[in-house]
């Protein structure tokens, strides 16, 4: 019997998607709800499961875009075998099935470098012979069949190039940063944290922290704890525009940018408002370990009110970030460096961050911009008075 295997809808908006990788072989045996492929939406990286036992036929090759509900492969269910290994996620090279493995009664056995039906006809075409490919498993694509004939052609010294197509996501994503510098008012304005009373805090209380509820006292927590006070005293910075009206929130859904193996994601950490330190920090690792293991969801970036990126962890001293649409602010966080500061007339050495926030002027005018800024500061630099409750209350407010 042959099982069609359609594109299943990733939600309500989305009309096609993008196949991704093949994480099986053309003709490869699979196993019911193995993991055959991953697909690209405009929103998440979505894997597509075998719905039953069988052999498979590809139908429709890596990188091309098929409307919600096309079939992309078949599973012939009267095919005997086992499964093979190379059908992982794993980035090790995978293992060539057992040599029991039986495909309609024909005997077949797969290895490393296999090449997609495409890149067998390139091959042949232009008379290139490559051992191994970069697709998964070793595969063979279209790209590595370009990439050695160009290399065959250019003589002593590396002049090759490659040619890969964006994926959904990205295009995505670049469409979203045009719109957004093309239509709204952008403004970014800039200050500085010393960020020593955070790192005092964290140095007496990370080790018991981190032992009572298994994540780390991180900055991301008391920067969540910072902007959400900061967005009760500054409404606007918490708003959107929709149309010829002005939609405020009265809660902070905070989106924190992470980056993933398909690029930056923007997971939603719902009511931050109300959660404490340990909240803020387990939900954040929770969201990062999706985003890293390609599982986020379109459901976990929807919305949002206001988000915090963090270029500090990849080295960047200032930067502008872009308005993460229809939102109309995010605040960017730097990297920490020793400067000299002048307190109370003496020169020391503190601690800096440097701290941005892009906004929409459409909505936010420079008081409420600058304000919330040195409010965020304030909170920083002042977190046991401002953020933890006072002296007498910092273990109760840290859950210690």
């Amino acid at each position: 019997m042959i099982i069609e295997m359609n594109v299943p809808s990733p939600g309500e908006s989305i009309s096609e998607v993008e196949i991704a990788t093949w994480l099986v072989a053309e003709g490869e045996y699979v196993e019911k709800d193995q993991e055959i492929c991953e697909i690209d939406s405009d929103k998440a990286t979505l894997t597509l499961a075998a719905e039953e036992s069988g052999a498979i036929s590809i139908k429709v090759e890596e990188g091309e875009t098929v409307a919600i509900g096309d079939i992309v492969c078949t599973i012939d269910t009267a095919a005997e075998g086992t499964a093979s290994t190379t059908a992982t996620k794993s980035d090790a090279p995978a293992a060539a099935p057992t040599s029991a493995a039986k495909v309609s009664a024909t005997e077949t056995t797969y290895a490393t470098g296999t090449p997609s039906p495409a890149a067998r006809k390139m091959m042949a075409e232009q008379g290139v012979d490559i051992a191994q490919g970069s697709g998964k498993g070793g595969r063979i694509t279209k790209e590595d069949v370009v990439k050695a004939k160009t290399a065959m052609g250019n003589g002593p010294g590396p002049r090759g190039s490659e040619r890969k197509k964006m994926s959904v996501l990205r295009r995505k994503v670049a469409e979203r940063l045009v719109s957004v510098k093309n239509e709204t008012a952008m403004l970014t304005t800039f200050n500085e944290v010393d960020m020593k009373p955070i790192m005092d805090l964290r140095k007496i209380y990370k080790e018991e922290f981190k032992e009572k509820f298994g994540v780390g006292l991180g900055f991301m927590s008391f920067f969540t704890k910072a902007v959400t006070r900061a967005l009760k005293l500054f409404p606007d910075v918490n708003a959107m525009i929709d149309g010829k009206e002005v939609i405020y929130y009265d809660y902070a859904d905070i989106s924190i940018a992470v980056s993933s193996p398909k690029g930056l994601m923007v997971p939603v950490v719902r009511n931050a408002e109300l959660l404490d330190f340990e909240g803020v920090e387990s939900e954040i690792k929770r969201l990062a370990i999706k985003a890293r293991d390609g599982k986020i969801s379109m459901d976990d970036m929807l919305g949002g009110t206001f988000t915090i990126t963090n270029g500090g962890v990849f080295g960047s001293m200032l930067s502008t970030p872009i308005i993460n649409p229809p939102q109309s602010a995010i605040l960017g966080m730097h990297n920490i460096v020793e400067r000299a500061m002048v307190v109370d007339g003496e020169i020391v050495i503190r601690p800096i961050m440097y701290v941005a926030l892009s906004y929409d002027h459409r909505i936010i005018d420079g008081r409420e911009s600058v304000g919330f800024l040195c409010a965020v500061k304030e909170a920083l630099e002042n977190p046991i008075e401002f953020l933890l409750g006072g002296e007498a209350n910092v273990k109760q407010s840290l859950g210690l």
